[in-house]
């Protein structure tokens, strides 16, 4: 199930000008690009792949963008956002090469350590995350927002009830 279902919703009813999706790192590309074709059937959606090379384990050296940057609101789309260290210093990144601004969603919010003075601290707009993980803390949060997967995960069961078939809720 991919929180694209509840994602894309999201971003669509935000009607963003200059609109363009990010990839964190080169594995997030398929996914960066597959948001960027479903908004792209309203308006004009480019991609952007950012590069990260790591210096050790969990640590990021560097971060180069590639793509139509400039004058682009973007939002990088992610799996998860652990320590948000790379996403924070892929937002600066984009930023200084001339972004309007920089959100971020990602499917599963571990957000451990300091993960959310970190995301405050940040040049990001807004970060939206799935309700996968719990995060009551955040009900409040005015630059986090957890989006619920409730309303998908229910259809689903119920498909499963009623011998429907689920493929096509397993598709961006």
């Amino acid at each position: 199930v991919y929180a694209s279902k509840v994602f894309l919703p999201y971003i669509r009813e935000r009607h963003f000008e200059d609109l363009a999706i990010a990839a964190p790192d080169m594995g997030g590309a398929k996914r960066a690009n597959s948001y960027a074709k479903a908004l792209s059937k309203e308006q004009d959606c480019g991609v952007v792949i950012c590069h990260k090379v790591r210096e050790k384990a969990n640590v990021v050296g560097s971060i180069t963008a590639i793509g139509d940057i400039e004058g682009k609101n973007i939002i990088i789309v992610d799996d998860m956002i652990d320590t948000a260290g790379t996403l924070c210093k892929a937002a600066a990144v984009l930023m200084e090469k001339g972004a309007k601004s920089v959100r971020a969603c990602a499917t599963h919010g571990i957000l451990s350590g300091n993960a959310i003075e970190r995301i405050h601290d940040s040049v990001l707009t807004e970060v939206f995350i799935s309700d996968t993980i719990p995060h009551p803390e955040l009900s409040e949060d005015p630059k986090i927002k957890v989006v619920t997967m409730t309303g998908v995960f229910a259809q689903i069961i119920n498909k499963v009830y009623n011998y429907e078939p689920i493929s096509v809720d397993f598709v961006y």
